[in-house]
């Protein structure tokens, strides 16, 4: 029960405090910490628990949800189904950290402690939930109830513009889970469970018994048309989905026998509009608008859970979903998929040195690095999808850690302008030691982290099939890019002589700046070290993706 215990510890928790009395106020944050601590423990406990040998779905929890006969046009099937495979275990740890890491952000919170904190541990459950799920309307399920507490997250404590912001986050988010939610009916119409149809037609007596010849056996009377319409029980299962034998003959979405509509065939529209969905939680050029106001506006915590987590949902769902159920979609627009990649990479870089707002120039730098999320998914190799899934990961500890840097200086100067700081070495060492760690990781420095995402990402690339190199080539203005806009932004806020733009501090006029406490270095210390030890020995993600991945790309004959 790990697997369910990291989505429904944080819901109770969030249901504890809202039930909490106004006495007990000083318990909200509390109760969050230990939460969050707890669920890094399960995490933990399920990464000892994992084997890594094993490309399949480990630490599976399967249970009856919704069954509804309904006469000729089937049975309607929703299982309560969990589970992890080497694509999905490293964000599940991702996201532990980074939860717990926004807890300590949080700790300043002041304003309606209750509704923050029940939001945010709402908000813990659902992410945990999108990792975990293997019915596709159980992720949907988590997919949508994840918007309401970021959008009051970002509404209810943002900045002057938070309305516009968490409003134009809605609403793009929306728009995506709508495409996702045609796609998923069309898919649920198309496919068959084969265990349930087995039992449902008398071949075997229970689930247990569904051997994989069995399996094979359903498979060939549903080809033959040896089934009825009453016979077939559908399915929102992934792992069936993701099975080409599974698809009704005359199903819309069946890939031999699919309709054209408008000259596209159904599956390839399918296809663009899943990833659609998914590309604009990503976010990816020109879906990405939303992002640089939302980090903008949103309070410290919050841009780090969106930059840290919330934007690899979209990674995984080109991983899970879109690439996993529309192979031939991916391999036929591979090389317009690795377009966007790049075009995201060079864009999200420009725009980034343009930036005078130090949280403005870090928003367009995760855009940047999320376009090698795409451009390796989209190389179809093993090193691409390896070093995609070891991006995320990576671009979710560098990302949390950059923000929560914006947030040290914004506590005391509510002030991020870049060319109000100068010589900031000299009072805030140990804030700009960190500083430039997260600098250095995020450009890419060998043995930082940043650089083994984007060096596997640049090798599965060249190497594609799918792409012509000269791709990999201009995606590699990325990079300097990003030391362009991270190195400058260093030299102008941290050496020289010392000034600050004059500012009003809580305590009144204020010319002077702390360096880190306690609580700030007891969240950016491990982040860093965390990117320093990834970088080192990369192979403590590589060794839960390889056999996942390895497995996963069979269905692309691509070794």
């Amino acid at each position: 029960m790990i697997l369910s215990l990291l989505i429904f510890l944080p819901l109770l928790g969030a249901v504890i405090v809202a039930l909490l009395p106004d006495s007990q106020a000083g318990q909200y944050r509390r109760i969050a910490l230990a939460v969050t601590l707890a669920e890094v423990v399960l995490a933990g406990i399920a990464y000892a628990s994992f084997d890594k040998t094993i490309g399949g779905y480990q630490l599976l929890e399967q249970a009856n949800w919704i069954t509804l006969p309904l006469g000729n046009l089937g049975v309607v099937s929703i299982d309560y189904l969990l589970g992890v495979d080497g694509i999905s275990l490293p964000l599940v740890l991702l996201s532990a950290v980074v939860m717990l890491v926004g807890v300590l952000s949080s700790w300043p919170m002041t304003h309606r402690q209750r509704a923050y904190y029940s939001l945010y541990l709402l908000l813990t459950g659902t992410i945990m939930g999108c990792f975990v799920a293997l019915d596709f309307f159980l992720f949907f399920l988590f997919f949508e109830f994840m918007l309401l507490p970021m959008y009051f997250l970002i509404g209810l404590w943002g900045g002057p513009r938070r309305e516009y912001a968490s409003i134009k986050f809605f609403l793009y988010t929306l728009l995506g889970s709508l495409l996702i939610l045609l796609v998923m009916i069309g898919l649920y119409l198309s496919v068959m469970d084969p265990v349930s149809t087995a039992v449902a037609t008398g071949l075997v007596n229970n689930p247990s018994e569904a051997t994989a010849d069995v399996i094979r056996a359903i498979q060939s009377y549903l080809q033959s048309g040896q089934l009825s319409s009453a016979q077939v029980v559908h399915t929102f299962d992934m792992r069936y989905l993701a099975d080409g034998g599974n698809y009704l003959p005359n199903a819309f979405l069946n890939p031999s026998a699919e309709p054209i509509i408008a000259g596209i065939p159904a599956r390839m529209l399918a296809f663009w509009a899943i990833f659609i969905g998914f590309a604009i939680k990503l976010p990816i050029v020109p879906l990405h608008t939303w992002l640089p106001d939302a980090h903008v506006e949103a309070p410290t915590p919050v841009s780090v859970i969106l930059a840290g987590v919330l934007l690899k949902i979209g990674g995984y769902g080109f991983l899970r979903i879109a690439w996993n159920f529309f192979p031939d979609g991916a391999a036929e627009y591979a090389f317009a998929l690795a377009v966007l990649g790049v075009l995201s990479i060079v864009y999200g870089g420009l725009n980034a040195l343009a930036q005078a707002d130090l949280k403005k120039m870090i928003a367009y730098s995760s855009v940047s690095h999320m376009g090698f999320v795409l451009l390796g998914v989209a190389s179809l190799t093993a090193e691409g999808i390896n070093g995609a899934v070891y991006q995320m990961v990576s671009h979710g500890i560098l990302s949390a850690m950059l923000f929560l840097i914006v947030g040290v200086v914004y506590d005391r100067t509510h002030d991020r302008r870049i060319d109000s700081y100068r010589g900031l070495m000299q009072p805030m060492p140990n804030y700009t030691t960190l500083t430039a760690i997260a600098f250095f990781g995020s450009l890419g420095l060998p043995g930082f982290s940043g650089f083994v995402g984007e060096l596997f990402t640049l090798m599965g690339s060249f190497q594609s099939v799918w792409m012509p190199g000269w791709l990999t080539a201009v995606a590699t203005m990325g990079i300097l890019l990003a030391a362009a806009y991270f190195l400058w932004t260093l030299q102008r806020m941290f050496f020289g002589p010392l000034w600050v733009r004059p500012f009003e501090s809580k305590a009144g006029p204020s010319h002077t700046l702390t360096d880190l406490t306690a609580r700030e270095k007891l969240m950016l210390i491990p982040l860093g070290v965390m990117a320093l030890i990834l970088g080192l020995f990369p192979n403590l993600v590589f060794d839960l993706t390889n056999a996942t991945v390895a497995q996963w790309l069979v269905k692309f004959s691509v070794e």
